[in-house]
Order: C-alpha cells, then structure tokens, then sequence
C-alpha cells in the first residue's frame, strides 16, 4: 500500500474519531444538563409567543440527528393568552422530535435542523369576534427599558415530517372549517435569500373542506396524497404552489395555487386540472349544495375539467368558483331521460354578475355549442344559460333538422305517430327549473313541418302530406299554413291558443284552441274517430321498462283542452249526402262535441242545425235541432239512408220539404244511428209532393178506388206532425188532400213491428172540388159521402197489413151518443 494512502485513511480516522467523540461529548453534555438545554430551548421556543409554550420533558436520541443532536420533546403544549375562554389547545403534541445545530449549543443559542411531530393535534380556532388563536404567534410589544438581547437563534428548519397529527382549522365568524387527519407528512426546506423553499410530500384524510360550514364540505371523506413544490417570496409575501399531481379519492388532479399573506385575511388562488374524470366523482368532490344539483345529471364517460377557486381564509361565504369541461361525442343523462351523440363545452360560475357575491342565487351554467341526440332526434343549442341554482332559469336558442318520424321516439307514439317528413326548429326559450322540470316558460320562434304522415292514434285519424307551422309569439301559440289530408279530404287550418306557455304546464284542460278551417271537399266519414271516445295506444315502454312520459302534459293538452272550429267546406260528402257552401261551428271539448250554425245547401234547400255530441264509448249520444228549408224530399230522404225506414222510402216521396225538428239519440263509430234510439219531434211541410207506389196506399186501391191512379197521388200543401219515440213513429193526425183522394191519417208507425195507422178514406173523388173556391166549403164536402175506416197495422208474417178499422165504427157511435146526451143535457138546462 503506498505510503500516501496511508496517511490519508489516518486523517480520516482521526477525524471521524473526532467527530465520534465531540457528537459523544455533546450528547453527554445533553444527558447532564437535560435541564438547562430545555429552559434553552423553551425560552428561545416562547420569546415571540403571546402565550406559553410548554414541554413536558427532554430526552437526547442518540444518532436520529448525526451529525448534529436530537432530542425528543415529550408532551409539547401551545396555548394563546385567551386559552381559559375558548379552551382550544393550539398544539398538542405527544412526541415533538427536535435535531439542532450541535455547535450552536456551545455558543449558547438553538439551531433546529429537522421537526418530526408524532400522535399530535393542531387546532387553529378564530372565534365569532374575529378573534384567533394563531395571535400566540404575534410579536410581544418591546420593552424599552429591556436589556438588549444579544443572543441568536435560528428559526430556519431545514426537515419536518407529521405523523398521526390531527390539523384543525375552525373560523366561526367566517363559518370556514377545514379539519385533516395527516397520516404522513415528509418536509423539506431551503433558504434563499428571497424567502423559503419547501418539498412536501403529502398523505392525508379530509375531514372537512368547508369555505362556507352553511353550504357543507368539498372533498368530505376523501383521501389525499401526492407532491407539493412550495415557494415563499418574502418581500412580495406570497406563497407560490408549482402546479404538481394530487391524489384525491381516485381521481389524479394537478393543481397549482397562490396564497397572498400580505392581506390580513390571506388571499389565494387554486387551480385545479383533471383531463380525464368521471361526472359523478367530480360531482362528489363538491360541496352538497352543488352536487345535489349535480347528480341529478351525469356523464358516461370520462371529460376534461379544470377549476378555478379564489378566495380568502378570513370573511364569510364561498369562495369563488369557475368550472370548464369539455365534453365530446358522450352520453348524457337528465332527469328521465338521455341524450346521446352529445358534445358541448361546459361553464360554471358562482360569480355571474359580479359584485353579488359568490352564492347559489347568483351562480350559472353556460353550455355552448352543444350538440346531442335526444331520442333519436338531433338538435343543436348556441348557447344555453342556466341561472340561480336555488331558483333556475334557463334560456338558450335551440336549433334541429331531423326526419319527423324520430319524434316519435322522443314524445312517444300513444298519441301522435309519424312516418314521414321532416321538421325544422329555431327556438329561443327562457324557462323556470323547479326540480329540474320545466315550468312557466317562454318561447320565441318557430317549428315547421313538411310533407309529413300522421296519426292522431287515440281516435285511429290518418293524415298525410302534412305541412304545418307553429310559431310561438310571447305566452300565445299560433298555428300557421297547416295542410291535412286523409283519404279524398283536404283541409287546410290556421290556429292561435292564447296564454298557451302558461295553461299548458299549470292547467292544460284550460287551453282553447280557436282554429278557421277551410276545406274544398270534405268526407266526414273519413272524420268519424272524432265520434269515438278517446282510446289509448298500448303504452310504450322505455328501454329501463319505465312508460315514456315526456308527452304526459302534451297528452292532457290533447284530450281535456278544448277546441273551437269554425268551418268553411266548399263540398261535404257522407255516404249518399252531398252539401255544398257549408259553415259550422264547433266547440269541442273533453269528450262532448258542440255543434254551433251548421248551414249547407243540399237538395236545391238549406239545411241549419245545432246539437251536441257526447262521447262515451263505442256508442254516443247527440242531440240536435236542424231546420230543413225547401229540399228535394226524393234526394234528402235518399241522402239520409231513408231515416232508417224500410217501408217507405225516397222513391215513394218527391216534393220540396221544409221541417223541423228537436231529436235525440244514439250514433256509432261508423256514422249510423242506433236502432230504437231516435227520440224528438218533428214537424213536416211538404209541397208540390207525389206519393209514389206506397204499399199501404195501393193495396186499399185494388178493391176500394179501382179505377183512380194511386200509384202517383199529387198534393199541393201537406202538414204534418211525428213524435219519435225509437223505432216507433207517432203520426199525429193530419189531412191529407190530394189529386186522387182525401185521407185523414194518425196512427204509429213502426220500423219494426207496431205499425198501427188509421185511416179514414172517402170516397169519393175531389177532383170536383177543385173548382170550390171557398175553404169552408171545400172542408165540408171533403168527408161526405162514404168514408171507408181502414187500418194498416202489421199482420202475422210481420208484414203490413190492410183492414177494416172497427174500433173505429165503435168510436164513431160512442161520439154520437155522447153528442145526443149533451144535446138533451142542454135543453134541459134550458
């Protein structure tokens, strides 16, 4: 081994065999004077303290500090001045490791090198005055008359580390209360000549976040760990937070921060970034007041989220809040529902007109450029605000284009049902949120639809070709260029709903639909669902097997709102009637149809009614009265089916009629009156008529009038009198003067089985009458002679029958005797 080597592992083993000795020495030194070097340590410990600093005792730790000294601190108490009034210890601390400086030891002063605090709890406590506890650590007023102090002590601490310590800051004036179970905590620090330099690595448990202890705690019950590059500007009094990665919970964050000591109430700044995070662990970081209204949404796939909070550890309230997040081709759930395809970009703000402080009522969420599909149906919105989380407002400019058969996707086909066309929407809308429904709103602007087929399901009514435009001016609704057609039917429409935006959420059976129609042809028979009660379509279920119900209100609209028709048809056709130039009004509302002013020309007559349908079921009521004025009989019995009468029909009737009439009864869901159910009376003037080929008529003329022709009996003015009662027509006795013969007739008539007419025929021929001019006389002639009594009345085989009426030879001597008596009775009197 050369000789240099030698000597030089001599000077090293001198050496360290000196350090050896000197660290024993003053180890030794510590053990022998463990009282003097804590009155040391505790007067340099309490010299700016505006309280005490206590220690229970001091123990040396042999080589923990090499090559300086350490000494455990047992029992290590901080209290402020004002302890005996709020009773919260500062610091208390079972296990308080100190490493100093060894050879400032012999100089008389303490250097701390390295602090470990074990099984400790630290309570930073401000109470409702404003006053601190922290104020232990304020500067002592100087004595003037104090001997000058010449000793040095460093305050630089070069390590620290926490474990097990319990950190507690509670400021009741400003409602703030942070709390941390520290389970570790490593420190290290440098000392430029601007300030300090601290790396930290941190685990901990949050116990409360809480800038507002009112609102509840961000990030309650989350576990916290990661790296902190700490800088401290001295002169600026700033603390600066290099942006490094933060384990909360199982999120990863980077975050970065400012904290501004040169304020009395320590101003900061964080900034928080996460690129990839779930919507409901953001949601769970946030204090409850807002992700109460969070969690009523969520995000199925991760987005990028970056938050701003500023504010100050003194004064009340929250801090302020500004949240971006940037959402892309994800899905988004809403209450009851999801959107899908959906990108937008995100805002939320607790500072939304500033000045108003950072609260619920003065917070936003701005969405721009948000894009989605709902149901199906793809939309886009500019830009939507949503204002006052305790009272939300929303208001936004909704855009789509879309093939109309995905609506029914998004409101259900229960009740309308599309197959074809297309719709355009351009809404700008503001809107109530109460639990996140919409309430009260407003709308500007329009929907319009083309070339779309459509059902109204509920009373099975096909409508194609469609067109339509809805526009939305204030709280009324306008219905603009509106095309139907169904079958050989064209209608077009033009509608207004008044103060519609606020009926249709808070009393739909309140809304009335005022429409003017027109229409160049009409075939009601293409209309008769409107005479069927409403049914309902299967309900359709979602994919959650939950009943679609986002149309509930749009389906209360539907069935108990009213509409009000006023109706102008160039042509109307049912079954074998055809009416021209027809008006009407109708009101309909729930299940009740209103007919108003019907007046059509038909027949080379006018026809007028009103009435009322009530719809119950496959069979519905009605009433109605119609005024009939100079018709074709022939072409208006024909038209009506012949009234339902078998027996005497439009080919055994010709004239112009004119009648009135009050009836009542039953019609079904394909337009026909229900057998037996027509009750009413009506009234019969017929002029210039002919009665052709009426059995009743002829058969009497085979034995009784042979040589007159009874297959065509003209008249000029005929009267007459029914009393409907089902299938039974009451005929109420009535002259019948003609060409042929004179008749009186009254009786039943029956469509089924009870024909019973009596009718009194004389016989012989008025054609000599004709040239009587006067009534009275033409009267009086008019039954002389032989009057045969004949009843038609239905025989066995169900068919009618003719007889002679000898109830009536019977009635005819009981009215003649009972003249006599009167007669006798009366000269008696005399």
């Amino acid at each position: 081994m050369p000789k240099w080597i030698k000597i030089v592992l001599k000077v090293i083993g001198a050496l360290v065999a000196v350090v050896i000795v000197a660290f024993v020495g003053i180890t030794m030194y510590i053990v022998f004077n463990k009282e003097k070097v804590l009155k040391m340590m505790t007067t340099a410990l309490n010299k700016n303290l505006n309280g005490t600093l206590t220690v229970g005792k001091l123990d040396p730790t042999f080589f923990r500090g090499f090559p300086g000294v350490s000494v455990t601190l047992k029992d290590v108490v901080i209290k402020d001045a004002q302890w005996n009034v709020h009773h919260h210890t500062l610091l208390d601390a079972k296990d308080f490791d100190v490493s100093v400086n060894a050879a400032a030891l012999f100089h008389g002063s303490v250097q701390i090198n390295k602090i470990d605090i074990n099984d400790a709890s630290i309570d930073l406590f401000t109470d409702s005055t404003g006053y601190s506890n922290t104020s232990v650590f304020k500067s002592k007023p100087k004595d003037k008359n104090a001997p000058k102090d010449t000793s040095s002590s460093s305050t630089q601490i070069k390590r620290f580390t926490l474990n097990n310590v319990n950190f507690v800051v509670d400021d009741r004036k400003a409602y703030k209360l942070f709390k941390f179970e520290v389970q570790d905590v490593d420190g290290r620090m440098e000392y430029p000549s601007t300030g300090w330099h601290a790396y930290i690595d941190l685990k901990t448990l949050v116990k409360s976040f809480a800038f507002n202890t009112r609102q509840g705690s961000f990030m309650k019950g989350k576990q916290l760990y990661g790296k902190f590059d700490i800088t401290y500007n001295e002169p600026a009094k700033l603390i600066t937070v290099a942006p490094e990665v933060l384990n909360i919970g199982e999120a990863a964050f980077t975050i970065g921060g400012k904290f501004n000591l040169a304020k009395p109430d320590v101003d900061f700044v964080l900034n928080i970034v996460n690129d990839k995070i779930l919507w409901t662990t953001a949601s769970h970081l946030l204090s409850p007041n807002i992700s109460k209204s969070l969690d009523m949404f969520n995000i199925d796939e991760p987005i990028a989220v970056t938050c701003d909070i500023a504010g100050s550890f003194g004064g009340g309230g929250d801090p302020s809040i500004f949240v971006t997040a940037n959402v892309k081709d994800n899905v988004v759930t809403i209450p009851g529902n999801k959107i899908e395809n959906c990108s937008f970009k995100g805002i939320f703000s607790n500072n939304y007109v500033n000045g108003k402080g950072f609260n619920d009522d003065n917070s936003v969420i701005k969405l721009y450029h948000f894009n989605g599909t709902y149901k199906q149906v793809p939309f886009t919105i500019d830009t939507a605000f949503i204002n006052n989380l305790n009272v939300p407002v929303a208001t936004g400019i909704f855009k789509s284009h879309f093939d109309i058969a995905k609506l029914n996707h998004a409101i259900g086909d229960d009740d309308l049902r599309f197959t074809k066309g297309y719709a355009d929407l351009k809404l700008a809308y503001k809107a109530d949120l109460v639990n996140f429904k919409i309430s009260k709103p407003k709308l500007a602007g329009t929907i319009s639809v083309k070339n779309a087929d459509v059902s109204y399901v509920p009373r099975n009514l096909n409508f194609k070709n469609t067109a339509f435009t809805i526009k939305f001016a204030k709280d009324d609704l306008l219905l603009n260029g509106i095309r139907l057609q169904t079958g050989n039917s064209v209608v077009f429409m033009e509608g207004r709903v008044n103060n519609f935006l606020n009926l249709y959420y808070t009393a739909p059976e309140k809304i009335l639909l005022s429409w003017q129609v027109r229409s160049p042809q009409l075939h009601l028979a293409e209309f008769l669902g409107f005479l069927n009660s409403r049914q309902p379509a299967e309900p359709v279920k979602s994919a959650a097997g939950r009943k679609t119900n986002i149309n509930s209100a749009l389906s209360v609209a539907f069935e108990k709102g009213r509409a009000e028709i006023h109706l102008r048809v160039d042509k109307v056709y049912y079954k074998n009637f055809l009416a021209t130039d027809a008006t009407a009004d109708f009101l309909m509302a729930d299940n009740a149809i209103k007919v108003n002013n019907v007046s059509v020309k038909h027949a080379g007559g006018s026809l007028k009614l009103n009435g009322n349908f009530i719809q119950s079921g496959a069979v519905n009521d009605f009433t109605v009265n119609t005024k009939i004025d100079n018709v074709n009989t022939s072409g208006f019995f024909a038209a009506f089916n012949n009234f339902g009468m078998q027996n005497f029909t439009s080919k055994n009737l010709t004239g112009f009629l004119s009648a009135q009439a009050h009836l009542t009864g039953k019609i079904n869901s394909v337009g026909n009156i229900v057998p037996r159910s027509l009750k009413g009376l009506v009234t019969v003037d017929l002029k210039k008529g002919s009665l052709l080929n009426f059995t009743p008529i002829t058969s009497v003329g085979k034995f009784a009038f042979p040589f007159r022709d009874l297959k065509n009996i003209k008249f000029e003015n005929l009267n007459m009198k029914f009393d409907v009662d089902g299938d039974k027509i009451n005929i109420s006795p009535m002259q019948i003067n003609s060409s042929v013969l004179n008749m009186d007739v009254a009786g039943v008539y029956s469509m089924s089985h009870g024909t019973n007419i009596a009718l009194d025929i004389p016989l012989r021929n008025p054609k000599g009458d004709t040239a009587i001019v006067d009534q009275a006389e033409k009267n009086k002639k008019r039954m002389k002679g032989i009057v045969l009594h004949i009843l038609a009345a239905d025989g066995d085989d169900g068919k009618i029958k003719i007889k002679w009426n000898k109830n009536r030879d019977k009635k005819d001597d009981k009215d003649k005797k009972g003249n006599d008596n009167n007669t006798s009775e009366e000269k008696g009197s005399e």
